[in-house]
């Protein structure tokens, strides 16, 4: 099942004002990117598998705005967003017990 796709203009929705409910983790990305297609099928399983937290993506060559604003530099990147603020961050292709001990350490704080 693929993620949702979210841009700049729909990010303030999509994101900030999502997360003040459920939590959201948004994988900045790009199409020509390795580590992001290995990664892409871990977090679709991440996002079948929990309640607790919603996936989203963000192409960062279609949407470099959104990731300007949050420094992302290098990609992958996933950024948790909680309650309206960056709440951790997961930089390069991780495996999936990294990143849900990652998820379960922010939305535990």
């Amino acid at each position: 099942m693929a993620l949702p796709e979210i841009s700049d203009s729909s990010f303030q929705v999509d994101v900030l004002d999502a997360s003040l409910e459920t939590p959201v983790l948004v994988d900045f990305w790009a199409p020509w990117c390795g580590p992001c297609k290995m990664v892409g099928p871990v977090l679709e399983q991440i996002d079948s598998e929990r309640e607790d937290v919603r996936v989203v993506k963000l192409n960062i060559d279609d949407n470099q705005e959104t990731a300007a604003n949050f420094g992302v530099m290098s990609i992958p990147t996933m950024i948790l967003f909680k309650n309206g603020a960056a709440a951790a961050q997961i930089v390069g292709a991780q495996p999936k017990p990294r990143i849900e001990q990652e998820l379960n350490n922010a939305l535990s704080a």
